[in-house]
């Protein structure tokens, strides 16, 4: 067996050294850079198409007490959530209240609005957002 001069180690042991520096690189540092410079900003456009009105709670007790729920989701084109707008619940029949629960959405794009009713009856409302219509008419319903 041939014994290997202390160049020849050297000249080794730099390319295992090397070839372990541009391994780590590659497979820790560069995917961390790239992720921070391409996250993508916070979404500020809302998509009629991709937001959504949904009654999580859409029978209660026609008492002025009792409540019926009903949410809004501002979504991007994307689907996420966009923080920080403004919607309107309206009702399109007239004898039940309406109050909103926090003035703008929240983290998942989300408004609440809280409904009561004096009166028995079942009641349409509807979601707009600059005046565009979001998502389909809500019906909630008042019993006694």
């Amino acid at each position: 067996m041939k014994k290997i001069n202390k160049k020849t180690w050297l000249i080794m042991i730099s390319a295992l050294i090397s070839l372990g520096v541009v391994y780590y690189l590659t497979t820790s540092v560069i995917p961390n850079v790239m992720v921070t410079l391409t996250k993508a900003a916070p979404a500020t456009k809302v998509s009629i198409n991709q937001s959504r009105v949904l009654g999580s709670r859409i029978l209660a007790k026609a008492d002025g007490l009792d409540k019926c729920v009903v949410n809004i989701f501002l979504m991007d084109e994307s689907g996420k959530g966009v923080k920080g707008k403004t919607a309107d619940l309206i009702a399109v029949d007239s004898g039940v209240d309406i109050r909103q629960m926090n003035a703008v959405t929240d983290d998942n794009g989300k408004i609440a609005y809280e409904l009561t009713s004096l009166i028995e009856g079942q009641y349409r409302v509807e979601a707009m957002v600059d005046g565009v219509p979001v998502g389909k008419t809500i019906t909630v319903t008042f019993r006694n």
